[in-house]
């Protein structure tokens, strides 16, 4: 295993802000991103017609961290319990460059 992964979620933008709020401080978070915009599926509230309001929210992560830091997101975004959105984890990045 290498040293650093991705960790992904695309959930109602509600739910990713604060989220993102909550992780990105995470011991074992290097970066992380949030990006929002429209989704026509995945989520029940539609705010835009066919359309809800979404975020993708993007980590690179310790690998050492990775379970601590998914658990936490997991709970943060309530996944679990109302079943509206997506959690992934990629493969190993393989060079993270401190700039």
């Amino acid at each position: 295993m290498g040293k650093h992964i991705q960790i992904g979620a695309l959930v109602e933008k509600e739910h990713g802000l604060s989220a993102y709020n909550d992780i990105s401080s995470l011991k074992g978070v290097l970066y992380a991103f949030l990006e929002t915009g429209r989704s026509n599926d995945l989520f029940s509230e539609k705010q835009f017609g066919e359309f809800g309001e979404a975020a993708i929210l993007t980590m690179v992560v310790e690998a050492k961290e990775k379970n601590n830091v998914l658990e936490r997101l997991v709970k943060s975004l309530n996944i679990d319990a109302n079943g509206e959105g997506l959690v992934f984890e990629e493969t190993d990045i393989l060079k993270v460059s401190h700039v």
